[in-house]
């Protein structure tokens, strides 16, 4: 049995959650930039896509997370 290619319990789990982070940083990135663009394209005087529109990312982010957490509960009972 060869030690060196066993990879430790924790490391799916890590590289799930770091996949979700960077996901999350550049969905929210993406949204900021297309709310200013749009909110410059309209004139709008005040920024409301540059914040709508993240709100909009996270809520969804944060749908998935709980929906896929919940799945893998359910799944390993």
């Amino acid at each position: 049995m060869n030690l060196k290619n066993q990879k430790p319990p924790y490391t799916n789990d890590l590289m799930r959650y770091a996949g979700l982070g960077t996901q999350l940083l550049v969905s929210l990135g993406i949204a900021v930039f297309a709310g200013y663009k749009i909110d410059r394209w309209l004139h709008f005087s005040l920024p409301l896509l540059v914040w709508l529109l993240p709100f909009a990312v996270l809520c969804g982010v944060i749908y998935k997370l709980v929906r896929d957490t919940s799945k893998r509960k359910k799944d390993e009972a």
